[in-house]
């Protein structure tokens, strides 16, 4: 009777870790098995969305997606969010593109300069603009303690405001062969934005994997009185985080100007909530502390194979913003349980 309760026993045991290790495996790696299947459902649906041509374009389009998707990483782990990076991209992209113009009639903003500065001025002025940008939500987040869900949207008012202000509501046009480069050029086959975007994701994890800083974001998110109580400068660092959120953006904003040859008041309308929807679905969770890079990525290339996706299935674009809208929600609700 013995030897048989103790063959149950090891039986219930072997039962019990495997059903815990399939946990865990689903746990860390079920993002990935949602993308996967996600794009083998898309290459059934549409035979188009597996040719060359297409699945360039996804990644072009993901590239600005995951830079700003980064920098909403970095926030969201601090316990914070960032409804300005949209229009952050839209200010620097104009302002970049203004010092990228070529020189003639068709340059419109600074006739004088055109075609006569190097291409790091434009890309610095780009980078200017979303450090300064990012540089001031931090600031006032830490020196007013003033929610970050309300500074974020005055910053996004205020910088959609600054790029129809700068460029008089009109697009800049006729930009440099050398500035275009940046986001239609290709090194060995691979489109540049997404290099550019693979080594901000690596920097950006090494940051938060491999530094006395990336710990110090964590800490603050998981307990910020604790931090406090611990040492830790809280209002620093968050200014830091935002600052760097703010580069992201203003890359992002060179990036998506380069890549449509033209720097336009009304670019990354909606885009804050794709790149917080890429990091939340990434794993990132709402109530901080808890968050990777590399599922901000996966959660980017979703958001990018079903748009591009829904678009080759001739779906809505009404519909499109209620299927993502619905895939924040779940995405929510799953961090909440998962938490509990």
């Amino acid at each position: 009777m013995s030897t048989i309760n103790e063959k149950q026993l090891n039986g219930s045991l072997a039962k019990s870790d495997f059903k815990s290790t399939f946990k865990g495996f689903v746990r860390k790696y079920g993002i990935v098995l949602i993308l996967l299947g996600l794009f083998v459902l898309m290459s059934v649906l549409s035979p188009a969305f597996l040719k060359t041509r297409n699945l360039l374009n996804v990644v072009r389009q993901i590239s600005v997606i995951g830079l700003i998707g980064l920098g909403s990483t970095c926030i969201i782990i601090t316990g914070g969010t960032d409804l300005s990076s949209g229009s952050i991209i839209a200010l620097a992209a104009v302002i970049a593109a203004s010092l990228a113009q070529r020189a003639g009639w068709e340059a419109a903003m600074y006739p004088a300069l055109a075609g006569k500065l190097p291409l790091i001025v434009p890309i610095l002025a780009g980078l200017l603009v979303g450090v300064l940008c990012g540089f001031l939500n931090g600031w006032t987040v830490a020196k007013f303690r003033i929610p970050p869900f309300i500074v974020t949207l005055g910053m996004m008012t205020i910088a959609r405001g600054f790029a129809l202000l700068y460029s008089d509501g009109r697009p800049v046009s006729s930009l440099t062969d050398a500035y275009n480069f940046i986001g239609q050029g290709e090194v060995l086959g691979i489109p540049f934005p997404i290099i550019v975007l693979a080594v901000m994701a690596v920097v950006t994890h090494i940051m938060l994997s491999n530094t006395k800083f990336g710990r110090y974001i964590y800490a603050i998110g998981g307990n910020e009185q604790a931090a406090k109580i611990s040492g830790l400068n809280v209002g620093k660092i968050l200014i830091l985080v935002y600052t760097y959120a703010g580069l992201l953006a203003g890359l992002a904003g060179i990036v998506l100007s380069s890549r449509i040859s033209s720097g336009q008041p009304g670019l990354g309308q909606g885009y804050e909530l794709d790149a917080i929807a890429s990091a939340i679905i990434g794993g990132t969770s709402f109530t901080g502390g808890v968050g990777t890079v590399w599922g901000t990525i996966v959660g980017a290339l979703i958001i990018g194979i079903l748009n591009n996706g829904l678009d080759l299935l001739n779906v809505s674009a009404y519909w499109q913003q209620i299927v993502k809208g619905l895939i924040i929600v779940v995405a929510i609700i799953i961090d909440e349980r998962k938490n509990k």
